[in-house]
């Protein structure tokens, strides 16, 4: 099959179009003729230092596939050849291989049907991105209706999903962005698009709240986003990250904060769930490119830049 392989580690310019043999499913797993995959910034760091997170190349990464079930394993009875399925890959472990690939090996309990009303390319930007967002939002947060959360990045994959869930989920949403992605915060649906880049976030936003702050805050920025978020965040708050955090937590403890490290696991529940908010309309990937799987390095260079609106998905094969 054809894939665009990591044959070490490195910067962009380092993937290769090679041949490989086609993986083969066994007991629990499904073949996956991958239609369209998604680009993330785990990607880009995975490309850049795999073998310091556990990674030996050559390998395949990529980490979203919306594709169409070509055959089943033993053992598998609730999905069958020809079902449009999305999930997100494992990339780890033995026999692993990532969506930049025309077919993809995985166990079929991570592997959920795709939402009728998506194309693969949308279906695509979906599961990582969008399934970090509502991990955060509903499962560790558990946003309430009426509640008020602010979403650092909001014009970005994640960023961009969550403020959506955070909709749907009857919150008042602050957002986010630089100067160029004001209008696409109001787009997704915030009700207050703060510019980082000239406004003062905690003056902003506790002017706008009366002194109060927010309930809960959702970091897809890192550094010391989280430690800054603390001092806007009303007590009992909570604040969630994707990415960790930089400088002394120790202030949180005064407001009895909780804080939550997110780290999204691969499961099909969650695809499920989202698939209904999709399906309504509700949330909508924000998919800013859609480019062939060989240029899988022009992807990976502005996912280096760390700018960017919403996501870029690589096209595979037709559907």
């Amino acid at each position: 099959m054809r894939a665009m392989v990591t044959p070490e580690f490195g910067g962009p310019e380092l993937f290769e179009e090679r041949d490989v043999e086609r993986p083969q499913p066994g007991p629990g797993q499904v073949l996956v003729r991958v239609i369209a995959a998604g680009t993330n910034p785990i990607d880009a760091k995975l490309r850049a230092a795999g073998a310091s997170m556990g990674l030996d190349a050559p390998t395949i990464l990529g980490a979203d596939v919306s594709g169409v079930v070509e055959e089943v394993g033993p053992g598998v009875t609730d999905l069958s050849p020809g079902d449009e399925v999305y999930y997100t890959p494992e990339i780890f472990g033995l026999g692993s291989n990532g969506s930049y690939a025309e077919y993809n090996v995985a166990q079929a309990n991570i592997v959920a049907k795709k939402p009728a009303s998506l194309s693969h390319e949308e279906a695509a930007a979906v599961p990582l991105a969008g399934g970090t967002a509502y991990e955060a939002l509903i499962r560790r947060m558990q946003i309430k209706v009426g509640e008020t959360v602010l979403i650092h990045g909001g014009a970005g994959g994640v960023g961009s999903f969550a403020i959506q869930i955070a909709k749907a989920a009857g919150a008042r949403v602050f957002a986010t962005a630089g100067t160029q992605n004001q209008e696409t915060l109001k787009a997704l649906g915030a009700d207050v698009a703060l510019d980082y880049t000239k406004e003062d976030l905690t003056e902003a936003i506790l002017d706008d709240s009366g002194g109060l702050g927010v309930d809960a805050v959702f970091d897809t920025a890192g550094g010391d986003t989280v430690i800054n978020s603390i001092q806007y965040t009303k007590p009992f708050g909570r604040i969630a990250t994707i990415l960790g955090t930089e400088g002394d937590l120790t202030p949180f403890y005064f407001k009895n904060l909780t804080v939550h490290g997110v780290l999204l696991l691969r499961e099909r529940q969650r695809l499920d769930e989202m698939s209904v908010l999709l399906e309504r309309g509700q949330m909508k990937p924000l998919v800013d490119e859609v480019l062939p799987l060989e240029q899988v390095g022009k992807a990976h260079e502005r996912l280096d830049s760390g700018h960017g609106r919403g996501k870029v998905v690589l096209r595979v094969a037709e559907a």
